[in-house]
């Protein structure tokens, strides 16, 4: 009989819904659970690709493989938590009888791929899940992984005390009605976690999604008294979009460090690590993944957090506070021969714009252009080259015209194939690339920019090249 793994690897780059309909399936296959691992499996293959190298584990629902952590930000959780567990004496050494690995609970499973990287830097997981099916695949999964110090629980979490009126929160999803319900006390029960890790579902009762933590489930904010009863670290995973200043308002002084996780030129994962012993003001870590494995940021940045394969900027929310008028540099103008530098996805989510100017000998070229200027013979170029080439990308500028009709027309011709990009100017990206007629392509980029110069205010068409890129 053909084994679900050979059966998984057969048909790997299979239509599924044409295989469900083939009758190829063989006897004591799970059609279902066959072709949503054929289809998970894909989305695997370069986000989770040591779980994709094994084809005998199982996935039972398509939206996990969609929702799941990729393993290069599980890992940077994973690594996060070990320098956290070691700074804070909680690691005592990793030998003999005085040896001890902390204890990690992640309340909201899923897919299980951060409570494998957190059963690498920890002495015991406890792994929870509020669908049954998706937590019993992940106890298979976990024995076939070699995840040996992995506790597998399924239940819903509700706060120990319910709303004013006896109900459960209207915005809880009740998709997941067979799970038990238990309060995070009772679900622990003799576990004895140093950290809680939660990665609230964003989705509402009706699946359409949702920014706000209390509309997530579970609610972060009304758990967050008795999460800390519980245990002094809390580590939550929430929206990219969600508003940085807002979430540390509203989870208040307790916010120890806010990491933005950037990979691929997009922001993938706001991390929020809480410490109920912390009293502000919190520490803004904007790293992207680089892929390198040397270990470590740049030269001169200031990290105090190290993931292999990430480079990593720190921050205070006073730097996102600088005063724009008070604080930029501004350039005379623009002209061919300067760099343009354009801040990756994870220094534009931290709103640092202002601060680096006060950093690094860079001149801002308007309020809401976040777009640098570098003057090309400038004597500190080096280190601005070495600190921030993982955080953004930079630009020749070959070319330095009035953004116009004539300009617009006349560049278009000349460069028949370009990427184009429009920041603070009356037309959006599309429609500068309609009015350019390009095709995308090629190694020359073309950016329409507002620029506000000390004494005028003025919109350029800037033709360049990259020159060196993190993102």
């Amino acid at each position: 009989m053909e084994s679900f793994s050979e059966f998984i690897e057969k048909h790997e780059n299979d239509d599924t819904a044409a295989l469900l309909l083939s009758g190829k399936i063989p006897a004591g296959i799970d059609p279902g659970l066959a072709a949503n691992t054929i289809g998970v499996r894909r989305k695997l293959k370069k986000k989770v690709p040591s779980w994709h190298a094994r084809p005998e584990l199982a996935y039972p629902l398509k939206l996990s493989g969609e929702q799941c952590s990729s393993e290069a930000t599980a890992t940077y959780k994973a690594e996060l938590l070990g320098t956290l567990f070691r700074n804070d004496g909680l690691t005592a050494g990793t030998d003999g009888p005085e040896s001890r690995k902390p204890a990690v609970a992640d309340l909201t499973g899923g897919l299980g791929v951060d409570s494998w990287a957190f059963s690498k830097v920890a002495g015991t997981v406890l792994y929870n899940e509020m669908n049954p099916a998706l937590a019993d695949a992940a106890r298979k999964n976990f024995k076939i992984l070699g995840c040996s110090n992995i506790i597998v629980r399924s239940c819903m979490i509700v706060p120990s005390l319910e709303n004013e009126d006896g109900s459960s929160s209207p915005d809880s999803p009740d998709r997941h009605h067979e799970a038990e319900e238990m309060t995070p006390g009772e679900l622990l029960g003799d576990f004895r976690p140093d950290i809680i890790f939660m990665d609230p579902a964003r989705r509402s009762a009706d699946g359409s999604k949702v920014f706000l933590l209390e509309h997530c489930s579970p609610d972060v904010l009304s758990l967050r008294d008795e999460l800390f009863s519980l245990s002094r670290y809390i580590m939550l995973k929430v929206s990219p979009m969600a508003d940085i200043s807002m979430l540390m308002k509203r989870l208040g002084e307790s916010v120890r460090q806010l990491h933005i996780l950037a990979a691929g030129g997009e922001c993938k994962e706001i991390l929020v690590l809480m410490d109920r012993e912390f009293h502000g003001p919190c520490s803004i870590v904007a790293a992207n993944h680089v892929g390198r494995t040397d270990g470590g940021a740049p030269s001169g940045t200031v990290q105090k957090i190290s993931a292999k394969g990430w480079a990593g900027m720190e921050f205070s929310p006073a730097d996102m506070e600088a005063n724009v008028r008070g604080n930029i540099r501004v350039p005379e103008s623009v002209s061919a021969g300067d760099i343009l530098y354009e801040p990756g996805k994870a220094l534009m989510k931290a709103g640092v714009f202002n601060v680096l100017c006060e950093r690094y000998p860079l001149g801002k070229l308007g309020k809401s252009t976040h777009y640098y200027i570098l003057d090309a013979v400038a004597s500190e170029n080096e280190r601005v080259f070495r600190e921030l080439a993982d955080f953004g990308k930079f630009f020749d500028i070959t070319e330095a015209l009035p953004l116009d009709k004539r300009h617009i027309k006349e560049t278009g011709k000349k460069y028949p194939q370009a990427e184009v990009t429009a920041r603070n100017i009356k037309m959006d990206t599309d429609t500068l690339r309609k009015k350019l007629g390009v095709s995308s392509g090629g190694n020359v980029h073309i950016f329409g920019l507002g620029c506000d110069f000390p004494s005028r205010h003025e919109n350029l068409l800037l033709v360049c090249k990259e020159t060196l890129s993190g993102c």
